[in-house]
């Protein structure tokens, strides 16, 4: 099974195999909560500084993650290894492909709890966490789980908080010092186009991470479901992509307000140089990461430039209420969806 997947194999395979076919429709469902609850911090900041209307925000975001994905599958074409990496099933396809459908119910269950308070989350540790409390409940112990793999991710997480910080601080500061002679007038009218762009550039990166990550979630689903255990060597088909972009930006469509609201507005009221500034260093950050092989949240990124952002008029400008909840989120959904993922597991077990 090597090559492009045609869509008429890929609906036979799911009409032949049940559990590839719970697999597809839970991973659509995470796809669609990505853009009800993830997608939308990429324009968060263009939408609350009035740059651009919901609508348009939400169509260029979906270009963008398409795009981002179609680029990025040109450098790597083997994705979706969370499951060699993180876990272990020692060669058990079954076991592993169980894991995976209840990471994805895990996920979808989290992320909704979470947008309905209007808190953003991170799909990618959601996943990690669904997935090693799947691996515990089906090896009976954290035998299943490569402590040295959680590592990266723990840095992963500690890294981009802080690198996020830092980059939103210093480009705000050097936005503020090459434009303090200019009209203002002048300045918001530049500013206003450049924040379309780094917007454009900031959901072209979401889709660079999280698109292509569960683009290849629905490949090892299919492949597990077949005997095989990686992705390796297979092109990832154009129609998935676009499969993947449409069922994003609609959840984000649908969804995508709440957040915008907390994100763009609530946590700190900016001006379109600072929305500019916000995007601008999360978009850097996440090229870095992406290039340099560490994992890390596009959520955790852009959420923390914000703050940098802010910090550079003076910290009371943060709403640290909302800086709080969205901190605690990010805490809890480790052991939160690792939970969730066990218990499907071992409701999955049942009709094993």
């Amino acid at each position: 099974m090597l090559g492009e997947i045609s869509l008429s194999y890929f609906i036979d395979q799911m009409m032949t195999h049940p559990v590839l076919f719970v697999t597809v429709i839970l991973t659509l469902g995470v796809i669609f909560v990505n853009g009800w609850t993830d997608a939308p911090n990429a324009i968060a900041t263009c939408v609350s500084t009035r740059c651009m209307k919901v609508e348009h925000a939400i169509f260029m975001a979906a270009i963008c993650n398409f795009l981002g994905v179609l680029l990025m599958t040109l450098f790597n074409a083997s994705v979706a290894m969370t499951i060699k990496n993180m876990v272990n099933f020692k060669g058990d396809n079954e076991a592993a492909l169980i894991a995976l459908v209840a990471a994805m119910a895990a996920i979808v269950i989290w992320a909704v709890g979470a947008w309905y308070f209007g808190i953003p989350t991170s799909e990618s540790h959601a996943l990690i966490a669904g997935l090693s409390g799947a691996a515990i409940a089906l090896q009976g112990g954290f035998s299943g789980i490569n402590f040295s793999e959680w590592k990266k991710v723990l840095y992963g997480l500690v890294l981009s908080t802080l690198i996020g910080f830092f980059a939103g601080y210093v480009v705000c500061k050097m936005v503020v010092l090459l434009c303090k002679n200019i009209e203002r007038k002048k300045a918001n009218g530049f500013f206003k186009q450049a924040q379309i762009v780094s917007a454009a550039m900031m959901a072209f990166m979401h889709g660079a991470q999280d698109g292509q990550k569960f683009l290849g979630v629905l490949l090892l689903g299919l492949f597990l479901t077949n005997g095989r255990d990686d992705t390796m060597g297979v092109v990832i088909p154009i129609w998935m992509m676009v499969l993947c972009s449409v069922v994003m930006g609609l959840g984000t469509s649908i969804g995508g307000k709440k957040i915008i609201k907390s994100v763009g507005m609530d946590m700190v009221k900016l001006e379109k140089y600072q929305g500019f500034s916000a995007d601008l260093a999360a978009a850097l950050c996440i090229l870095f990461s992406t290039l340099s092989g560490i994992p890390v949240s596009t959520t955790h990124m852009k959420t923390t430039a914000i703050m940098g952002v802010g910090a550079v008029k003076r910290l009371s400008a943060i709403n640290y209420k909302v800086v709080l909840d969205m901190i605690l989120t990010w805490v809890f959904t480790f052991p939160g969806c690792g939970l969730i993922g066990y218990v499907m597991a071992k409701i999955f077990l049942i009709f094993r």
